[in-house]
């Protein structure tokens, strides 16, 4: 399994947006993709301008299959007018 944590940090006035098109982006992956085990989006309880994803997938198949989505290229564009910066994606392996 493949673990990637995406942390984003978000501009001021933007995070009403911002997490319209993070629960719309949730509720088609979790409809669409069944290798993606979790896709799920956090807002900082310190700091409310940062977000992070947890994402899990069963495989590099799956990882691949999600950013080739056509709602994944979609939501692209619409975050990143949200974003105060660059995203910081980590990958990360399952420790069993």
């Amino acid at each position: 399994m493949i673990g990637i944590v995406a942390k984003l940090q978000i501009a001021e006035g933007k995070n009403d947006e911002f997490e319209q098109v993070g629960k719309d982006l949730m509720a088609k992956v979790k409809a669409n993709e069944p290798g993606c085990l979790t896709y799920q989006l956090y807002r900082s309880q310190s700091d409310p301008q940062s977000y992070i994803f947890m994402e899990q997938y069963s495989d590099d198949e799956a990882l691949k299959a999600h950013g080739q989505t056509e709602y994944f290229k979609a939501a692209g564009p619409k975050m990143a007018g949200c974003l105060a910066g660059k995203p910081e994606i980590e990958r990360y392996d399952i420790v069993e």
